[in-house]
């Protein structure tokens, strides 16, 4: 999954991030920084060791670690298969790249999940279903919707799970941003779907009205996988973790929302 662009940065209590167009290494650097220096407290401000002692909190970490690494697992299958649609060769070996890198980022929360005596099947399974049906409901018909579902679907994913990770333990908290770190779909995305436009501008309308769909299908199963997960939910309405209400939550969606805003900007597509 990729960390966001410099279209859009929001700034929430995770510090400075933005959509799925990654601006790199140096980005990753920048919002792990950000977190570590926003003053935690409560379980934010522990390690996995101590934090891990109260069980509904470490049943949410293992829900959550699940759902990143089915997410990871399905982004690397998805672009896989997005590679067949690339109209040059050149394409398709980026975007093969780009695959392995989701790869990689899956096998470290498998690896995680095994270390925390979590089976990483068993705890992806819950998730699978959500995840399934929407890329089954949001299946694109071409190579330029593919990569805007890449680029605004993960977005969301990385918005997300950011804004989570300053409730996490650090442990916990440093592999999820290191997760989310640049595997260069979002410029690459950006770059041709704005050379598309420029080139046809009627494409633009229908990937707009595309971009508008997979918005509120992933804001749907996103609701819908939270509120299914007990351990979760709690955690993110500040049951669990320090410094989130039901307030914060709703102020949580509206700055995902606002990225994505930004997002469709750099497209060059209206939101």
């Amino acid at each position: 999954m990729e960390t966001p662009d410099n279209a859009a940065e929001p700034t929430g209590p995770t510090g400075p991030t933005g959509p799925t167009g990654p601006t790199g290494p140096a980005e990753s650097t920048e919002s792990t920084e950000s977190t570590e220096g926003t003053g935690h407290t409560g379980i934010a401000a522990q390690d996995w060791a101590t934090a891990s002692a109260e069980p509904q909190y470490r049943a949410a970490v293992v829900d959550l670690l699940g759902a990143l690494a089915y997410g990871e697992l399905a982004a690397f299958e998805r672009l896989a298969e997005d590679a067949k649609l690339a109209p040059t060769l050149g394409d398709k070996a980026e975007l093969a790249k780009m695959a392995s890198a989701e790869f990689h980022h899956f096998e470290r929360l498998r690896d995680r999940l095994s270390a925390i005596d979590a089976e990483p099947t068993g705890a992806m399974e819950p998730f699978a279903q959500a995840l399934d049906d929407f890329h089954r409901q949001t299946a694109p018909s071409d190579w330029l919707e593919g990569l805007v579902k890449a680029y605004v679907g993960d977005s969301i994913a990385s918005d997300f799970y950011r804004e989570v990770a300053a409730r996490l333990d650090s442990d916990t908290r440093a592999l999820v941003l290191a997760v989310l770190d640049d595997t260069g779909h979002g410029n690459f995305a950006v770059e041709k779907v704005r050379a598309a436009i420029e080139a046809d501008p009627r494409v633009g309308g229908r990937l707009a009205l595309w971009a508008r769909r997979l918005m509120g299908e992933a804001l749907s199963q996103a609701q819908r996988v939270v509120a299914e997960r007990d351990a979760l939910s709690t955690m993110l309405v500040g049951g669990v973790a320090d410094g989130f209400d039901l307030a914060a939550v709703g102020e949580m969606f509206t700055r995902i929302t606002k990225a994505h805003t930004q997002r469709m900007a750099a497209l060059g597509l209206a939101a």
